[in-house]
């Protein structure tokens, strides 16, 4: 890249078998307009094409993590022909898309989130596999504060807390903090903003350190299994479990607990 071209949107940063993505759009709170939702599609695709990687974290430069879609370029496609529908119909659809790809790659996905994730932020957090929080972040779906109820951010966050406070939340438009989203499971834990990389990071090299194909199997079954109703979930897991099973890698695994050593995993 030349000295006064623009930076990307979404940075990427491999750390062993760890990739960072970072949202790089601070001066506008790391918005989600279609550049961005492009950048970061673009970005989970590389991702979960690449093999070395074992586990992706979610980041952001700047005072916020992200604050939803860019009103900006929503009003803006007022003055289109059509007051902007096709435009809105084109957004939402690409967004939700995006959003999607994050429980479907294989690897987990650790939402590392700062200063606030409002509207579509929050809903970019409740799509991530596990999140972790700095003290002080606010998290909020407040788009009701404006008239736009926040539809497809409710999606995401309404399967990753309680429904009822999924709706509370989304019908008043009140934020709440990092200790009361860890509360609701919206965050897997909570830390000291100076702490957030370095603990987000650890957590990302544990799962790393696991058997990746037990991982990318785990999570698969993991999402499948939410979707079914009780009988099949078990007959679904039951195969998975089996599946395992009979890999060389789990057998020498287990071997190795039993023999009270570690894996010789390659």
């Amino acid at each position: 890249m030349k000295d006064g071209d623009p930076q990307p949107l979404v940075l990427r940063q491999d750390r062993g078998h760890v990739a960072r993505l970072i949202l790089n759009s601070p001066t506008n709170y790391n918005a989600l307009s279609t550049a961005m939702i492009d950048a970061l599609s673009d970005a989970l695709d590389e991702i979960a094409a690449d093999d070395r990687i074992r586990v992706l974290v979610l980041a952001a430069r700047g005072k916020a993590f992200c604050a939803g879609h860019d009103l900006r370029e929503i009003q803006g496609a007022r003055n289109d022909s059509d007051d902007g529908r096709a435009a809105y119909e084109r957004l939402f659809s690409h967004c939700s898309a995006m959003m999607q790809k994050l429980p479907a790659l294989p690897q987990p996905v650790i939402a590392e989130v700062q200063g606030i994730a409002t509207a579509a932020g929050c809903q970019l957090v409740a799509s991530c596999d596990m999140a972790v929080a700095a003290e002080g972040v606010r998290f909020g779906v407040n788009g009701v504060n404006i008239g736009l109820f926040c539809s497809t951010p409710m999606v995401a966050l309404s399967r990753a807390i309680p429904p009822r406070a999924a709706f509370e939340l989304l019908i008043t438009g009140e934020f709440i903090d990092a200790a009361r989203a860890r509360a609701l499971g919206l965050v897997n834990r909570v830390v000291l903003p100076e702490a957030l990389e370095a603990e987000t990071m650890a957590l990302a090299e544990t799962i790393a350190g696991k058997l990746p194909a037990a991982v990318r199997m785990g999570k698969r079954a993991f999402h499948a299994q939410a979707r079914m109703g009780l009988a099949d979930a078990y007959a679904s897991t039951g195969a998975v479990i089996c599946e395992n099973l009979m890999r060389p890698d789990t057998a020498e695994g287990i071997q190795a607990f039993l023999e009270k050593r570690p894996p010789n995993w390659d």
